[in-house]
């Protein structure tokens, strides 16, 4: 808007061929979408006949940009897919890669001017280089607090420094990498499996359109990661997943139990809900 461009805005993103139809008709330059957006229009026929030439830059956020995913749509636009990342509490943004950036490198960037992050231990303790833990930010956009909720507040925010519960790490240039919310991580026989890792890995097979891990009772380890899919064939080979899981993660890492759904539940912005699918499988 700052540079007077015309801002197209899709009533119902959840139709993707009237989508694909819709964007046609102008010279996209920047694109903003969510993963599950982006898989979405590329099985869409209607996408494909797009003209690409003026797409510049999409720009992602809102959960977290799988890298097969990135991979493909960058290779099919032509243009780099860059992440950014804020939350409700940090209205609009903590932070966002360099548009100069030429190709998806996994992180959500360096933080916004005039802001500062950190990356906190349970004790409290500021983490090395490399090091995960809960991403705490000060700045200018960090809110005043919770309304009407005292307590709530006093919880999440110290010294102006507001917890995020997102788990991240910091590499030696200064760009962040979320590594999953808190509140996600599954406990598998006393080690700490994240969802987004996972995810990642089964969403390279080409028959996945999208996944979701959860951590379910286990009474041998406490929890267990369990895939929700949803493949482009309607079907579910749970060897093939398997085989190829075990090609990239650890063993108390792997799937043990497997739910083909038509669908998964999302915010109006296309986030898959693991909260929801959590309580349909408790």
């Amino acid at each position: 808007m700052a540079e007077g461009g015309t801002n197209l805005l899709i009533a119902n993103p959840r139709d993707p061929k009237l989508f694909a139809k819709t964007i046609s008709k102008y010279p996209v330059t920047f694109f903003a979408g969510v993963n599950t957006l982006f898989v979405s229009l590329m099985e869409e026929a209607e996408f494909h006949k797009i003209d690409f030439s003026t797409w510049k830059l999409t720009f992602a956020g809102g959960m977290a940009t799988q890298r097969p995913v990135a991979e493909k749509w960058q290779k099919m636009t032509n243009g780099p897919l860059l992440e950014g990342y804020g939350l409700t509490e940090c209205s609009p943004a903590v932070s966002t890669n360099p548009f100069t950036i030429k190709s998806f490198n996994g992180s959500i960037g360096v933080p916004m001017c005039n802001t500062e992050v950190k990356i906190l231990d349970e004790d409290g303790n500021e983490l090395d280089v490399g090091e995960p833990g809960e991403m705490w930010v000060r700045g200018p956009q960090v809110m005043e607090g919770y309304y009407n909720r005292a307590e709530a507040t006093d919880e999440v925010i110290k010294d102006g420094w507001l917890a995020t519960g997102d788990v991240a790490k910091v590499d030696g240039d200064g760009f962040i990498y979320i590594v999953d919310r808190k509140k996600d991580m599954i406990l598998v026989s006393g080690f700490n499996v994240f969802p987004n890792e996972i995810e990642e890995v089964v969403a390279m097979m080409d028959s996945v359109l999208e996944v979701a891990a959860i951590g379910v009772p286990c009474e041998k380890m406490g929890e267990k990661v369990k895939l929700f899919l949803v493949t482009n064939d309607g079907k579910l080979d749970r060897d093939a997943i398997m085989k190829h899981c075990r090609e990239h993660l650890t063993a108390y890492k792997l799937p043990r139990e497997f739910e083909l759904r038509d669908e998964l539940p999302k915010t109006p912005v296309g986030k898959i809900l693991r909260k929801e699918l959590r309580a349909q499988s408790s």
